[in-house]
């Protein structure tokens, strides 16, 4: 549903900031000063639908990231663009896992081997139940595992902090064992707490960990702070419905003559407030050490062939004690007081693992549009682009990982793709002709890893060697008291200059970032020796998570870093020489 007002608001907010810029900015031609209004309306529309319900939150494997594409596909052929580009297409296709789907416990089993007890000749064993002992993960893969255990604490290789968890262990060919989150919760002085430090406690970043290692399969465990804390939770929600019920008894007794209807009323409101009582109390009963449900902890997977499940404390418990001596909470508390690793082998135990976990392929898109150049240096190439796809609703990569809702993505990236529709208009409607190809291209499964422009980068439109520059756009619709983050400011020999001429015009609070590497697609472009530009907002309480709405987009910002974006690329494109690329830490 549209909103209104709020547009209305965005509006008058657009208008009072062109009547500074507008004299200026489109000096180049890139857009008819008289537009604003315009732009903002095209924006605006452009972020409110791609941040829809109706789009599913541009997951993979849902009809909304297909949606998503043939939108921004129809944009580019109306802004001038070619898009008849692959059989006809504007579509690069190529394959991602959809939800993955488990197969039958007999096939999903876990079973411990250890040294035979005293006064007995077999070993022993120890068979887990699955749905309550352990699941599989759905970001696992399928194989059947004979190998030796070892407990390799958090599963963290981290440099800042300093913390690796494989620093003084081999576990090639091993069944890992391994805890939650991360080291020093209790501490927010850890490192582990910032935004860069938490991704390290993400099942994906774990699993790639060990999968790097060369692990043969991974058990997840609860941590035992994560374990103390939701019980204490859960006794703090159920002693606060205690009082609730205590408060509204009393305050009705005080009613001498109730009515029917208060009576009514006051049952109804006692009998939820037990209810709720009673949900938390079976939740106490059945103990805070909760194992992860198939799929909770993400869909997609890189690791066809790794399993990966996920355990109870309790499972795990007698196999640390026999091949230890002492409890996981033990090693925990070790672990958390001297921020040393304490991995090590459990001597005399192997883990023998089946996992059948299958995950569907469907169809993913990279969209492009091209406006070729003209003369001399018409060969060589720009590449602006914005990822389009988002997380669904939810599971991996959300931040609100018990919630299952869509998450649409306003600003990520809704935002970016709809700035480069914009930018894309501005270039193609330019009085003069480019003298480069400019390639417009809107990457899908960015949130999987930047899969979509690493495959790109592996099978490019045109020679890479002809690209001389990539500007990419993510999380670009927050702009907040003025201050832009631009990336890769050193990975060309002009970049800096360049952003400080224009910015002396824009006037933004800019944080200049040297480094090509960052967590979005220019990355995979400067791993290829190609400078790179990268705007962004920053990150902000709704990042990942369902709350990324529409109506906290600030589109007049938005307006703003696309004049400033549409008029680099303008500039570089007019320049005699290519950009110099540099290395950059």
């Amino acid at each position: 549903m549209w909103r209104g007002q709020q547009f209305e608001r965005a509006a008058v907010s657009l208008r009072q900031a062109y009547v500074i810029v507008s004299a200026t900015v489109f000096a180049l031609g890139v857009l008819d000063a008289a537009e604003p209004e315009g732009s903002a309306a095209r924006l605006a529309g452009a972020v409110q639908f791609l941040s829809s319900d109706d789009l599913e939150g541009r997951g993979v494997g849902t009809d909304g990231l297909d949606k998503a594409a043939d939108y921004i596909a129809s944009e580019f052929a109306k802004a001038g663009l070619q898009t008849e580009l692959f059989d006809g297409s504007p579509f690069q296709v190529f394959q991602e896992p959809a939800d993955a789907e488990l197969g039958p416990a007999t096939e999903n089993t876990i079973e411990f081997i250890g040294p035979a007890l005293e006064g007995q000749d077999e070993p022993q064993r120890i068979s887990l139940e699955i749905g309550s002992d352990f699941h599989p993960m759905a970001l696992g893969g399928t194989a059947d595992v004979q190998a030796p255990l070892v407990f390799a604490g958090y599963g963290i290789s981290a440099k800042d902090p300093q913390y690796d968890d494989y620093a003084d262990i081999d576990v090639k060919g091993k069944v890992l064992v391994l805890l939650r989150k991360h080291p020093g919760q209790a501490d927010k002085d850890i490192a582990f707490h910032t935004r860069r430090g938490q991704r390290h406690a993400y099942f994906i970043t774990k699993v790639a960990n060990a999968f790097e290692h060369g692990a043969r399969a991974v058990i997840i465990v609860n941590d035992a702070h994560g374990v103390t804390k939701t019980r204490q939770n859960a006794e703090n929600a159920r002693d606060e419905e205690v009082k609730k019920l205590i408060a509204r008894r009393n305050a009705f007794k005080k009613n001498e003559t109730p009515t029917t209807d208060e009576r009514e009323q006051y049952l109804n409101e006692i009998d939820k407030i037990i209810g709720r009582i009673e949900e938390l109390e079976q939740q106490l009963s059945a103990g805070a050490d909760k194992i992860l449900q198939f799929g909770e902890g993400g869909q997609s997977s890189n690791w066809k062939t790794l399993p990966v499940y996920f355990a109870a404390r309790a499972a795990i418990e007698p196999v640390v004690q026999s091949a230890l001596g002492k409890s996981l909470a033990d090693l925990e508390r070790q672990i958390d007081h001297e921020f040393t690793p304490q991995s090590q082998v459990l001597e005399g135990w192997d883990a023998h693992c089946r996992a059948m976990v299958t995950h569907r392929q469907v169809d993913v898109k990279n969209v492009l549009g091209v406006l070729e150049g003209e003369g001399s240096l018409a060969e060589e190439t720009i590449i602006l682009g914005a990822h389009y796809d988002h997380l669904g609703n939810g599971g991996n990569g959300s931040l609100a990982p018990w919630t299952r809702a869509i998450h649409n993505g306003a600003d990520d990236n809704a935002s970016g793709t709809s700035t480069l529709l914009e930018v894309a208009r501005r270039l193609a409607s330019r009085p003069q002709k480019s003298r480069r190809r400019l390639v417009f291209i809107a990457f899908t499964a960015e949130e999987r890893g930047l899969n979509g422009s690493t495959y790109y980068v592996k099978n490019p439109l045109v020679p890479l060697e002809n690209t001389v520059a990539m500007l990419n756009m993510d999380m670009v619709g927050r702009l907040t008291d003025n201050k832009l983050v631009v990336y890769g400011t050193g990975t060309a020999v002009e970049f800096d200059g360049l952003i400080e001429g224009l910015n002396k015009r824009y006037q933004f609070d800019i944080t200049k970032k040297p480094t090509g590497y960052g967590p979005s697609d220019h990355q995979s472009f400067y791993k290829q020796k190609i400078p790179v530009f990268h705007f962004y907002t920053n990150t902000h309480s709704d990042y990942h998570r369902p709350s990324d709405d529409f109506d906290k987009i600030n589109v007049a910002g938005m307006l703003r870093i696309a004049d400033l974006v549409a008029e680099i690329a303008d500039r570089i494109d007019g320049a005699d020489e290519r950009p110099a690329y540099q290395d950059t830490k």
